[in-house]
């Protein structure tokens, strides 16, 4: 009997916690799911309209703009986190003096909130009162630096906001791979005189495959449901030019009425993150019974 209650107490303290998740969000994934195929405007309705809302959703520019807005943000996002990251990682690997002090300066950014991080960078980018202003200041009158205001590059400036917060994270994954790399494989390395480029080129970066692997998700992810941080830097503007698709979500319900344009979205972007999420976890899964 006790030991029944033993292998009993981890279940009941769990399953509180468990319903509570089972309800409030995969519920409401499904209920959302509902939601997308009906005529649903400012609130709730239940006339089913099947698959109308996602064919109408396809055909607004708004939406397509915002996926193209998306794509641009996305790659250049990881990409540069991933190699920042990967240089930092490498840099403090050298087991250098500063480390313990480089190593919470890096990672501080990320303890930040994306509305903190967003309205900094704001303050900072605005030609009134940011970098342009003070370099003007300084006396150079035809320094320019807009981007935040200009429809070309407003998106960049979400990139080097998110940048910014991210790429700490990305160094401690990477940090954390070099320093689980084999010591021994790397001595074998230096003993037949290979060069620290080398070395790294060719061992330790290929032995560190699962750890890209795992940035690329959580960077993917991080990238898909960008919301507050475009929010607070340019509030999707100036136009749609930092539209995303998180942002196009709570426009088309809250504020545009179209609950179920909006719910169809929110799909899409569920889609999304369940198509980079669920091959990681079978690779990962496959990896570890192979082992």
């Amino acid at each position: 009997m006790k030991e029944r209650l033993q292998e009993l107490t981890p279940k009941l303290v769990l399953s509180p916690s468990f319903f509570l998740i089972l309800f409030f969000v995969y519920g409401f994934i499904v209920y959302t799911g509902y939601l997308s195929m009906t005529d649903s405007k400012m609130l709730p309705s239940y006339g089913w309209v099947g698959l109308d809302n996602y064919e109408r959703l396809w055909k607004l520019p708004h939406w397509k703009r915002s996926l193209n807005n998306l794509a641009v943000f996305g790659i250049l996002y990881i990409v540069v986190c991933t190699v920042l990251g990967l240089l930092a990682a490498i840099l403090l690997d050298q087991k250098i003096r500063a480390e313990g002090l480089l190593r919470p300066i890096y990672l501080y950014p990320m303890a930040l909130s994306f509305i903190v991080t967003g309205t900094a960078w704001k303050w900072f980018l605005d030609p009134g009162i940011g970098l342009e202003n003070t370099i003007h200041q300084w006396g150079w009158e035809t320094f320019s630096f807009d981007w935040i205001k200009n429809r070309n590059y407003a998106i960049y400036t979400v990139v080097i906001a998110a940048v910014w917060q991210s790429s700490g994270f990305v160094m401690a994954m990477f940090l954390a791979g070099l320093r689980g790399v084999d010591n021994e494989i790397i001595k074998a390395a230096q003993i037949d005189g290979a060069s620290t480029v080398r070395i790294y080129r060719r061992i330790i970066i290929p032995l560190m495959r699962p750890v890209f692997l795992s940035a690329f998700v959580v960077l993917a992810h991080l990238a898909i449901k960008a919301y507050d941080l475009v929010i607070a830097l340019t509030g999707g503007g100036p136009g749609q030019a930092t539209e995303l698709p998180a942002t196009f979500m709570y426009s088309y319900t809250f504020t545009r009425n179209l609950m179920g344009i909006g719910a169809s979205s929110a799909i899409i972007m569920l889609i999304m993150i369940f198509s980079i999420i669920i091959p990681y976890l079978y690779s990962e899964l496959r990896g570890g019974k192979t082992q």
